[in-house]
């Protein structure tokens, strides 16, 4: 993961303009702290932070072609960039570095703009050519990659990882959408990334799990591309202990190389949590290095306001877990970790969330699932992303693979209904397609485990901390008030106000509160979706718990009831045994 800050067209091109792109550079030296990079051309320029994954010794940025007319900044990885160096085009180049990304500058040598589909991977980048000082700026299909755009008083337009490397400069600025491309020659942005379920139509391919598993195995194996040592974060649930299970099995049979003789894996959560005993099951029978790392309430707490600065939003449930993934990172990174991966996305593509229990029918659910999956980047993106790069660690997510979204979303959406009746619990379209009798993936009540989501799963007292600690510093009379002290998507929620005001603190112009979302939600549905159950509608929290009738710890009214982790191994082994 590294850091990018790009301005181009800038009115002053003084040595006072370039000490002033360094210093904005350095606000992103947490995403890179290996090298920092700088090239400027006329009244362009391009700097980098750097995070080296891929050939540590020689790919520092930015990156050229053979002549250095075209140059590149960029913050991503390229898992195809073996192939498209090899590819009857680009195999008469050359090349001055080891990089996934230095193939970039000769792909726009040899195609222009058009190259963008060609690409197998995570990234944002900003791309200058020097022969005409055009310049196209790119994010990933899905924004997996974080990128904003800005625009300066003196006409100059800004590209930066983060809000707050443009922020203070650019008159406006918003979150750069993913699947765009930005053309200075053609004018603003346009889309690149239009795959089918873009459009939201039903699919209607029938559900093949040997399909499904080949891909989703394939999008691992690729992210295992690395030179530094690498990770698993295994929270004990199904996503991450399929990423988990489906490494290690790849990792036994190849040369790839690790981190000492087994994979590492890593776990956060309150002392007794859910996700703490799922994850050294899981662990115990994968047979990995296990570190299952603990904190307390207070001490998250204590960090939210570091939290807000670098995941830079104010949404509830983004902060809620960004926070224990935040304190994780800062360990992992302690142990010398560049990279993990992740299981961020696959809720999102199988109707995961248990609010998707009350799904009407086949229709509604996949357009939920698609506008989920399009929402990425302003939740969970955001979080695996910049929790992450806070402490200089890459999160790579295979469940956002583009050949396994077109599978996955390609299936006929009947087949992700949730149907009791027929032993069908949420995605039971991805754990049918793991469930190998022969050679088992995973124990069979992890296989079948509920759902539970990050913030729920450290440790049900953590989201009951946060909320009585909001209590104590926001008042009713502060409450009441809140649409005339935030009349923009207004807090509604002593928890939400709190975190709104720290926010306005480091990020007090209106673009900055523009670039959160808002709107009611119930177990992170979108506002569509709450209107699948009238209760719903008295009971708006975005933890699973608000699922009423669904959770096994659901709330009761306006209170809790106690975490109950036996009841939700009983249930997870009473649903693996109706299955067999």
């Amino acid at each position: 993961m590294c850091g990018i800050l790009a301005v181009l067209g800038c009115v002053d091109n003084s040595q006072a303009t370039r000490s002033r792109i360094i210093k904005l550079s350095r606000r992103l030296r947490h995403r890179g702290p290996d090298w920092s990079g700088l090239h400027c051309y006329e009244d362009c320029y391009l700097a980098h932070e750097r995070l080296a994954i891929i050939d540590p010794i020689s790919g520092d940025q930015p990156l050229y072609s053979e002549d250095k007319t075209v140059v590149v900044t960029v913050n991503g990885e390229i898992y195809n960039h073996k192939a498209l160096r090899e590819s009857e085009s680009l195999k008469s180049h050359k090349y001055h570095t080891g990089s996934d990304c230095e193939v970039l500058a000769h792909l726009y040598e040899e195609h222009g703009e058009e190259f963008i589909n060609m690409l197998d991977g995570m990234f944002a980048f900003v791309l200058l050519d020097t022969k005409d000082k055009s310049y196209i700026a790119v994010r990933d299909a899905i924004g997996v990659i974080p990128l904003y755009i800005g625009w300066g008083l003196d006409g100059s337009v800004w590209f930066a990882s983060e809000m707050k490397a443009l922020s203070d400069d650019c008159e406006q600025f918003m979150a750069f959408p993913p699947g765009h491309i930005y053309s200075s020659k053609q004018g603003g942005l346009r889309r690149w990334y239009n795959p089918p379920w873009f459009s939201e139509l039903v699919p209607s391919t029938p559900y093949d799990p040997l399909v499904l598993r080949d891909t989703f195995e394939k999008a691992v194996i690729k992210r295992l591309m690395t030179d530094v040592p690498f990770g698993v974060l295994l929270s004990g649930g199904l996503d991450s202990s399929l990423v988990a299970s489906v490494a290690i099995r790849h990792l036994e049979k190849s040369d790839a190389r690790q981190w000492g003789s087994k994979l590492h894996t890593f776990c956060i959560g309150l002392k007794g949590s859910p996700d703490l005993k799922a994850g050294k099951e899981v662990a115990d029978y994968l047979g990995t290095r296990h570190h299952e790392l603990h904190f307390t309430v207070q001490e998250g707490i204590d960090a939210i306001e570091e939290v807000i600065y670098h995941v830079e939003t104010y949404d509830v449930t983004t902060i809620r877990a960004s926070t224990p993934m935040f304190l994780m990172s800062r360990k992992i990174k302690s142990l010398g970790v560049k990279m993990v991966l992740s299981g961020e996305g696959s809720d999102e593509i199988f109707g995961g969330y248990l609010y998707f229990h009350k799904a009407p029918n086949k229709k509604e659910l996949h357009e939920e699932t698609c506008r989920k999956i399009k929402a990425l980047y302003q939740y969970d993106c955001l979080r695996a992303n910049k929790s992450t790069s806070a402490w200089g660690v890459e999160a790579r997510v295979p469940f956002l693979d583009k050949a396994f979204l077109d599978v996955a979303m390609g299936i006929d959406p009947e087949w992700k209904m949730i149907r009791p009746d027929l032993g069908r619990i949420e995605k039971w379209v991805l754990r049918n397609a793991f469930d190998d009798e022969k050679n088992p993936y995973l124990p069979k009540h992890i296989l079948y485990r509920q759902k539970e989501q990050f913030s729920d799963g450290v440790g049900y007292s953590w989201i009951d901390g946060l909320k009585d600690h909001a209590n104590k510093h926001v008042s009713d009379a502060m409450l009441t008030n809140a649409n005339f002290v935030f009349p923009d998507n207004t807090p509604v929620t002593k928890e939400a106000y709190y975190y709104r005001a720290i926010f306005e603190k480091f990020f007090p112009k209106s673009a900055a509160r523009a670039t959160v979302p808002g709107g009611p939600s119930v177990a992170c549905s979108t506002a569509k979706a709450v209107e699948w159950d009238a209760a719903w509608k008295g009971n708006l929290d975005p933890s699973g718990r608000a699922a009423l009738g669904v959770h096994v710890a659901a709330y009761e009214g306006d209170k809790a009831e106690a975490p109950r982790p036996e009841k939700v191994q009983k249930l997870a082994e009473k649903t693996a045994e109706a299955i067999v």
